[in-house]
């Protein structure tokens, strides 16, 4: 997720908010969240929500945002999302 909000803000400098913090419409990442190993898959969890939130807000953008290719790539289903590895 931190590689295309970077490709964004570098591609959409405005939008972003660089020159003018309050014309920013990129939604900000949600925190990182530190944790152990134990806790791994609460801490998953615990960031579901917000995920799903920027990405949700980012679909909603401009579509000279929305659907700006490096939006397209991060939602491209790969192979292993369509067959995930068994547990």
């Amino acid at each position: 997720l931190f590689p295309l909000q970077m490709q964004l803000l570098d591609k959409f400098p405005i939008e972003g908010g660089q020159k003018d913090p309050k014309q920013r419409i990129i939604p900000f990442l949600p925190g990182k969240i530190l944790f152990r190993r134990s806790h791994v898959r609460d801490v998953a969890v615990k960031r579901l929500k917000p995920i799903d939130e920027y990405c949700r807000a980012l679909v909603r953008l401009p579509p000279h945002i929305s659907q700006c290719d490096e939006v397209f790539r991060f939602f491209e289903a790969r192979p292993e999302d369509l067959n995930p590895p068994k547990e």
